[in-house]
This record gives structure tokens, sequence and C-alpha cells, in this order.
């Protein structure tokens, strides 16, 4: 199952009757999936049906879906609407008594709000009906045109983020290799502070300090933290592999990386290594950023 990113965009067109129709699809990141529509007037009904119907294909992003819709082959009628033409000559005629004013114009008139109705062609219910069926099916089309936008970015995403694993991997190693994380540097680090400490003091006792040294020493391996990575590095390298909607998966591993990392980075006192680490946690954010766009 291919990977899909969040974001795309998708147009297409339609005409039945006297209608013609273009639907506009565009998707964003977003947590969960939500559908929002501009429809026109009497045009209402798909609403139900596309948010189905996008459902079914998509689980995360937001969708805005825009549909414009123009009726040819028959011209829109000018109606004068006599009852609110007559109240304001009416009232006019009230106010002329009252205060001293131009008397109003024609055209003056006919521009207040409401006495100038557009009156569209009426239209059968067959035709009506017909053109909404056409309708349903461009959105259809648009939806599936955005879902293959969506898949071939999420096919570079997958790219991106098996690269990022390949810069991980080879950082783990590095860290491996690290001479500073050498059992023999180790002591010697360790060694050199005990040293410096009994020169200050005849009053530490050598057993304690040798007990407190393998403790630091424990505390200071990262072995653990870096075969977590390397685990994490499997399972994204499997979940991608599979391919579907993992970002909230490959959102939470990321997490995990970052933990580990800042682990590592917190234990190391070792200059190479702590470099390591801190190239590690620029590439974990990388993925991280990565892994927002998709589904």
């Amino acid at each position: 199952m291919a990977l899909s990113s969040m974001t795309g965009f998708a147009r297409s067109h339609g005409a039945s009757g006297p209608y013609t129709f273009e639907w506009e699809l565009k998707s964003v990141n977003a947590k969960g999936f939500d559908l929002r529509m501009r429809l026109p007037p009497g045009w209402d009904e798909l609403e139900a049906f596309a948010k189905k119907r996008a459902g079914e294909v998509l689980s995360r992003g937001t969708v805005y879906a825009n549909l414009n819709v123009k009726r040819t082959g028959a011209a829109s009628t000018i109606r004068i609407n006599e009852e609110v033409l007559a109240s304001i000559v009416k009232v006019a005629g009230v106010l002329a008594g009252k205060i001293d004013a131009v008397a109003p114009s024609i055209d003056g008139l006919l521009g207040i709000k409401g006495v100038i109705e557009l009156v569209e062609p009426e239209s059968s219910e067959e035709e009506d009906k017909a053109a909404k069926g056409a309708a349903a099916a461009a959105f259809d089309q648009a939806l599936l045109d955005l879902v293959e936008m969506r898949q071939r970015e999420g096919v570079t995403l997958g790219q991106i983020l098996s690269q990022r694993m390949d810069e991980l991997e080879r950082l783990v190693q590095k860290a491996e290799a690290a001479p500073g994380r050498r059992p023999e540097a180790i002591k010697a680090r360790l060694a050199e502070q005990i040293a410096a400490l009994l020169e200050t003091s005849d009053r530490f006792d050598p057993d304690r300090l040798n007990q407190e040294a393998l403790l630091i020493a424990a505390k200071a391996d990262i072995r653990e933290e870096l075969d977590r990575i390397a685990s994490h590095v499997s399972q994204t390298r499997e979940m991608i592999g599979k391919g579907g909607p993992i970002g909230r998966r490959l959102d939470f591993l990321a997490q995990e990386f970052n933990r580990e990392v800042n682990t590592c980075c917190s234990k190391s006192n070792d200059l190479e290594l702590t470099n390591t680490g801190l190239a590690m946690k620029n590439v974990v954010e990388q993925f991280r950023e990565q892994v927002q766009n998709l589904e």
C-alpha cells in the first residue's frame, strides 16, 4: 500500500443540460480528517455524498472543496418588486412633508436594495436532478485525482524518510566506534579523576571510590540507547515498506528517537561522541518535520 501525503490539489469540470460546473479540491495537513465544503444555493444535498465518499478514501488532512455552478442557454431577467418600491415611495412622501430635501430620482429608487430582483430562469426537476448527479460524479473524479497527487507526494516523502534513516544508521555506527566509548578510554578518564581527588585529600576510601567509578561508568554507557535507536530505525523501515496511513505512528517514533538521542547527548563525556549525538538530533528533527506531512 502506497504512502500518502496530506497535501494536494485537484480540479474537475462537468456539464449537464443547461448547467456547467467546476470542482476545486485542496488538502492540507491536520491531525484528523475534515472536509469543508462551499456549495452554491440549492446544491447542499451534495454535501452528504461528498463527505461519505471522501471519508472512504482519506484518513487525515483538512480538505477544502469548492463547487462553482453556471447556468447557460437562458438569460436571467430583471424584475421590479412593486411592493417594496411602493413602500419606499410612501415613506419618501411622508418625509417630504417633514424635511426640506430633494425628491428621490428614479435611479436612486432603483438603486435601493430589494427594489430590483434578479430572477433566474426556471429549470425542470429532471434537469436539476441530472445536473446534481453529474456534479457528484465530477466530485468523485476530483477526489481520485487528489488521492493520486497525495500518493505521488507520498512516494517522495518515503524516499526522504528512508534517507534520514540511512543517515541515522551511519551516525549510530560512528557513535559505536567512537574512541571515547572504549572501556580503556573510560577507565583512563576515571582513573585520572580519582587520582585528582586523592591528591586533594587523604580521607577518600579507595574501595568506595572504585565502586563509585564503576557506577559512573555504567551510567555513562549508551549501549541501550544505541540499541533502541537501531530498533526504531528497523521499525520505521518496515512501516515505510508496508505503506498506508502511518503518519501518526511515525510521529510517535520520532518522539522516541528524540528521547534516545537526548539521553546519548546527556551521558556523553567525550567531545566526538557529543558532536555525533548533536548530528543525530539534527537528523531526527528533519525526520519529524517530514513526518508531519504524511497521512
